[in-house]
């Protein structure tokens, strides 16, 4: 029997039924994102539009949901996570948007539908990646209005989200990808732009919601270790679905990367070494898990099953 512990709904001891849990975190996330979105009116009306498109395009909403599983394990409570889980997703979709851009990959579909510069044009499809992130910063700023006692913790977690976003984290890995792109490059560069491009929004998920939490350094520490493991197999993973799956089941273009001339872990070590890969590396990642004082079994099946997918 298993002791569930979650954020947001009252603790009972039975077995875990995996895809309940899971639609249940997604649909209360779904519903913090709404209300954290700006109301679309005004003269500006239309940038908000467009950044509702992006936001509430659907997806599988890992980061807040990291972010929640590891504030519940350490005991957090409350309502003070919230506007970070909205902040990391609006991160998280501006770099999509971005991503989407004919500048950059040039898709015109995500996650099953229109991307957003298709939709509304080149020009606010650029402008509503940058509200996002502005507005995302905006809102992890509401936490001080939650709880002002915690300021302490609530400025440690806005830095983290700093960093990792920024030119030492995503930014810092999609510049070197972007920046290769159209030629071969080396194992070590791919590794490089893979931990921080994948890797640092996912390390900022689970340290934010450690630090909100009262976790120890070290606790912090171990879990940002994890979470750039759990990067990186997601990224070999998403390599890999490149290659073996279809635009129908990913909801976006396959053989993109062959398109784009990029170089893969699939180019670079071939597709079984990569699979051998993403298995050692989330394996690793579940250890360093359970070396903690406490446990989330959801959060543990979660991360196999996110790393595992099929779309």
């Amino acid at each position: 029997m298993w002791k569930r512990k979650s954020l947001f709904w009252t603790e009972t001891e039975r077995p875990m039924n995996f895809n309940e849990e899971y639609q249940k975190r997604t649909e209360r996330i779904e519903e913090i994102l709404k209300t954290y979105l700006p109301e679309a009116k005004g003269r500006q009306a239309l940038i908000m539009e467009a950044m509702g498109y992006s936001l509430m395009a659907g997806g599988k909403r890992l980061r807040p949901m990291l972010m929640g599983e590891v504030y519940a394990l350490f005991g957090g409570t409350g309502r003070l996570i919230e506007p970070f889980m909205a902040a990391i997703e609006m991160i998280h979709t501006y770099s999509l948007v971005h991503d989407d851009l004919p500048a950059m990959d040039n898709d015109e579909y995500r996650r099953g539908r229109r991307t957003t510069h298709v939709v509304y044009g080149e020009d606010m499809g650029i402008l509503a990646g940058d509200a996002l992130l502005n507005f995302a910063f905006e809102t992890a700023c509401t936490a001080f209005d939650l709880a002002p006692e915690r300021s302490r913790d609530i400025g440690r977690a806005l830095k983290v989200l700093a960093e990792k976003a920024g030119i030492y984290g995503m930014i810092g890995g999609q510049t070197v990808d972007v920046k290769e792109a159209g030629h071969p490059v080396d194992g070590e560069t791919l590794l490089f732009i893979y931990r921080l491009k994948t890797g640092a929004l996912l390390e900022a998920s689970v340290m934010i919601g450690a630090l909100l939490a009262g976790a120890e350094e070290d606790e912090v520490r171990r879990l940002e270790e994890a979470a750039g493991k759990v990067g990186l197999a997601f990224q070999i993973q998403d390599d890999i679905l490149d290659v073996t799956s279809t635009t129908e089941v990913l909801g976006k273009p396959v053989h993109s990367d062959e398109k784009n001339e990029k170089t893969t872990y699939v180019t670079w070590k071939g597709l079984e070494a990569s699979r051998r890969e993403v298995e050692r590396l989330t394996e690793e990642a579940l250890k360093e898990l359970s070396g903690l004082r406490c446990r989330n079994e959801f959060l543990e099946e979660l991360i196999r099953r996110l790393v595992y997918r099929e779309k």
